[in-house]
């Protein structure tokens, strides 16, 4: 059920409505829109009668939701979600092409520190950067664990990129939390739902991997997840399904940019990166992505990718990250949209305050 206030409604109509959702064991998510705020009705084991609400102040009407997903449809909230980041000026969803970049494990400081400064200098606003690995094999590298995170923190304070990285599982969350700006979850874990769950209840926005064979629905319900535990800051991420193909890794799924667009407020990005799973691929989709609407990329990038511990194949050589950014900000502008300039000596770039689990969340 969703209920839709009044455009003047105040602030403590839309509180006295989320008390009365509560008082009847049920969970209210009050979503601010441009227009409108939509209140969320989670936890649905009965039956919730409209009338109960029809008539209290502030309230315009009571929607039936049909829809497996409340949260994320555009039936809650009609214009796009922007997250938002404190103290810097990077988004994913609005205007701005969002650029994640870096090399797909943390190997050593000075192979984070070289590949942090290069796709700084490219105008990257975000450095992606794997602390924990989940690999097929567990005899391949697994990541430096906290020792990777420290030195993803320092990255920031040193360039004032803004850190994405993974967990796996809910004790590395808690250690990704506290160093990290996004919580990414990966495809691996897109159905497990208890670390989406503590995924909700952190107070950083979440990166969602699309399932190496989900649905769009299924795709959706994960996000459902974490939104439903309060957490509202979440991007959607597509790397690709699993097919009969094998001129690729994975087949990057396009289509579903315009399918998540017309079904969910949430902002997706793309990673041609795992999408392909090779390099001479990754540029051509990286292109096609933002034409096609993406609001991000998220791009593999090593200063040597031949001598890399993971996924050497699928990363940029720096000079090709440099072409790539050129080239999508061409595309991004005939779409009316930006990416961000180089920046000459990105170590001057106002670094972003290291924040921990308890910091100021990202706006709502």
């Amino acid at each position: 059920m969703l209920i839709v206030m009044k455009a003047n409604a105040s602030q403590e109509q839309v509180r006295s409505v989320c008390e009365k959702i509560e008082s009847f064991g049920f969970r209210a998510h009050s979503i601010p829109g441009a227009q409108r705020t939509a209140i969320g009705i989670t936890g649905n084991e009965m039956e919730l009668d409209p009338g109960t609400f029809d008539e209290m102040a502030g309230v315009q009407e009571v929607i039936r939701v049909s829809k497996p997903y409340k949260l994320v449809s555009r039936d809650l909230k009609e214009e796009k979600t922007v997250v938002r980041f404190p103290n810097s000026e990077a988004t994913v969803g609005g205007v701005e092409v969002a650029v994640m970049a870096g090399p797909c494990a943390i190997e050593s400081r000075e192979q984070a520190l070289t590949t942090a400064e290069l796709v700084a200098r490219a105008g990257a606003r975000f450095f992606r950067g794997g602390a924990y690995k989940p690999r097929t094999s567990p005899y391949s590298f697994q990541g430096l664990a906290e020792d990777g995170l420290k030195i993803l923190a320092e990255i920031r304070d040193r360039f004032g990129l803004l850190i994405v990285t993974e967990a796996v599982d809910n004790e590395s969350l808690e250690l990704v939390e506290k160093y990290a700006d996004m919580i990414q979850i990966g495809a691996r874990n897109m159905q497990n739902f208890s670390l989406l769950k503590r995924a909700g209840r952190a107070r950083k926005p979440v990166l969602l991997k699309r399932g190496m064979s989900a649905t769009l629905e299924e795709f959706l319900m994960a996000a459902e997840y974490v939104m439903s535990e309060g957490n509202y800051n979440v991007v959607l991420c597509e790397r690709g399904v699993r097919t009969f193909a094998d001129h690729t890794r994975n087949t990057l799924d396009l289509s579903v940019v315009p399918a998540v667009q017309r079904l969910s407020h949430l902002p997706i990005i793309v990673d041609p990166s795992h999408g392909t799973g090779k390099r001479n691929k990754v540029t051509p989709l990286s292109r096609a992505a933002v034409a096609v609407g993406a609001d991000g990329l998220i791009i593999e990038v090593h200063p040597d990718p031949d001598r890399a511990l993971s996924d050497g194949k699928q990363s940029l050589f720096p000079d090709q990250f440099d072409q790539l950014m050129v080239e999508i900000r061409q595309i991004a502008n005939v779409l009316g949209r930006s990416v961000a300039a180089t920046v000459p000596n990105p170590g001057a770039r106002r670094p972003t305050p290291v924040s921990t689990a308890s910091g100021t969340a990202a706006a709502r």
